[in-house]
């Protein structure tokens, strides 16, 4: 296990590093998700932002003290197996590569549905109204393969082109927030229009965080996390480059949310936010002011920033997958590092492979986008758990980031991830949930297959997760209307009933936590070389 990691490089900077965390959390969600909040929940979309970034940055502090105590690889997905075993391991990486990888096809197709405005026949023909047609699936499919591409033959690679990517992909926004601000921007919109500030309550605002990519538009806080093993000085630049990244994403959503609430022409409102029909939405915010150089830059955009996001998830995606080969739970052919490019290859193909099936399955952004979102809030679950675990079980263990007040943080992180999770709607949720588990099989055969002696202590450190996830299906199903529930569990008790069962989970999996084999490992090898480095 040590020589494999051994042969990565470790070539990435604080500010290489930062930039990649900003070019996965500015794609393709800046170009849809105003569009997509305010329908949900109004001018009220602003609130949606401010408390999605909020939630992002409790659970991302967690990752962050993990990220900088065990700089690898794939991390994401190998944490929780250090302080729960194989099973929680094993279903939270799960989680997270499901989530991760689906996020290349999308980036893909959101370049292509962003080029189907532009004005020629061909661009037009490839998006059909609801998905891709042929040739924009055919598209699509090509940009997948240049993202595999400038990953392929070195890391190093992969860096210089997505700094000069991201360069251009943060200016652009940065743009459409000036331009549309001074061409037509004024408070009437805020209050004034059907419905008024607030149209669909609180429920409105809740919905939009779960349903409208804004929990998909901040989850590129992952990749320094799992680009940790090829980082210099990683304890100190991966936690700095995630908090960095969403501090700086996070501005940027709130001011391209507020612009454009307050900037779309009355004359597109007659039937209220809910039935604002855009198809490129912010270049048709600035056809429709008549900032025609603007529109220009965005539909260039519209395929620099999610093929920017695609290039970096394609790097992640691989790691994932070395660090799930690591945890026993595939076939050691993913582990294997190129010995000239120092990049994992067959992790690369697999992942090449999968973006291609679900680009097939799922043509169009908006069929992804709540998938994706259910599933990453699925895969955050074990990071406050395991973080508040480890300083429990290996108190001396080298942490370059303490954070203060993490006590009380990494709890509200479980319970508002558990939230998200509610908030998501019945039956996605259901629907979501039951993907999470489905990969089970995989996990039984290769613990059966090594006949380890901790296979019925892993399983009960791993019961809390179960309960968890089919719980929580209950009570999305029991739930209150305003949330796609049955109403049974009348609105308001229905989140005092979650926040208390997330706590209780929270506890429950605490107590779960235990030795294990892999931190008896790593704690034997800290003492031989005065480091945790995997």
């Amino acid at each position: 296990m040590k020589e494999k990691v051994e042969t990565l490089r470790r070539d990435i900077g604080l500010f290489a590093l930062t930039l990649t965390g900003i070019g996965s959390i500015i794609g393709s969600g800046w170009l849809f998700g105003a569009w997509k909040a305010v329908k949900v929940a109004g001018p009220a979309s602003i609130f949606s932002w401010v408390i999605g970034c909020l939630i992002i940055i409790c659970i991302a502090i967690s990752y962050a003290e993990l990220g900088g105590m065990f700089p690898e690889s794939g991390g994401m997905v190998r944490y929780p197996q250090f302080s729960h075993g194989s099973f929680v391991g094993f279903i939270a990486g799960w989680a997270n590569w499901i989530a991760i990888v689906s996020v290349i096809p999308i980036e893909a197709e959101a370049s292509v549905q962003y080029m189907s405005s532009w004005p020629w026949e061909w661009a037009q023909n490839m998006y059909n109204g609801t998905e891709l047609t042929t040739s924009g699936l055919t598209l699509a499919f090509f940009l997948v393969l240049v993202f595999f591409l400038l990953n392929y033959w070195t890391v190093g690679l992969f860096a210089k082109a997505n700094t000069i990517v991201t360069i251009i992909k943060f200016v652009v926004p940065l743009l459409t927030i000036v331009g549309i601000f001074f061409a037509g921007f004024h408070t009437h919109n805020f209050t004034h229009v059907s419905g008024g500030f607030m149209p669909n309550g609180w429920s409105g605002v809740l919905t939009a965080i779960a349903t409208s990519g804004i929990v998909f538009a901040f989850n590129g806080f992952q990749t320094p996390i799992n680009l940790a093993g090829e980082v210099k000085r990683p304890g100190r630049n991966v936690p700095l480059a995630v908090i960095l990244s969403l501090l700086l994403a996070g501005v940027i959503y709130f001011l391209l949310e507020l612009v454009f609430i307050g900037s779309v022409p009355g004359s597109m409102l007659k039937h209220g936010w809910a039935g604002l029909d855009m198809k490129s939405p912010f270049a048709d915010l600035a056809m429709a002011l008549g900032i025609g150089w603007l529109a220009v830059c965005m539909y260039a955009d519209a395929v620099i920033s999610p093929s920017g996001t695609g290039t970096v998830y394609t790097a992640t995606t691989a790691r994932m997958i070395y660090g799930m080969e690591k945890n026993g739970y595939f076939p050691k052919i993913f582990g294997n590092i190129h010995p000239l490019y120092k990049v994992p290859r067959p992790a690369m193909w697999l992942n090449l492979v999968v973006a291609y099936l679900f680009m097939y399955l799922f043509r169009g952004w908006g069929e992804l986008v709540e998938v994706i979102s259910v599933a990453t809030v699925v895969s955050y679950m074990a990071g406050p758990v395991t973080v508040m675990a480890l300083r429990g079980l290996v108190p001396n263990f080298k942490r370059p980031l303490k954070t203060k007040g993490l006590a009380i943080i990494a709890p509200i992180g479980f319970i508002v991830s558990s939230l998200i999770l509610y908030w998501s709607r019945w039956p996605l949720t259901g629907q979501v949930l039951f993907v999470m588990l489905i990969g089970l099989p995989i996990y039984f055969y290769y613990e059966i297959k090594r006949r380890k002696e901790t296979f019925l202590r892993n399983i009960k450190a791993g019961l809390w997760l179960v309960c968890y996830l089919l719980y929580m299906m209950l009570i999305s199903y029991l739930g209150s209307e305003q949330f796609g529930g049955h109403n049974i569990i009348p609105y308001g008790w229905d989140m005092i009933i979650v926040i208390i069962s997330a706590l209780l989970f929270y506890l429950w999996a605490l107590r779960s936590a235990y030795y294990t084999e892999e931190l008896k490992d790593i704690e034997q090898r800290s003492q031989e070389t005065g480091s945790v480095d995997m």
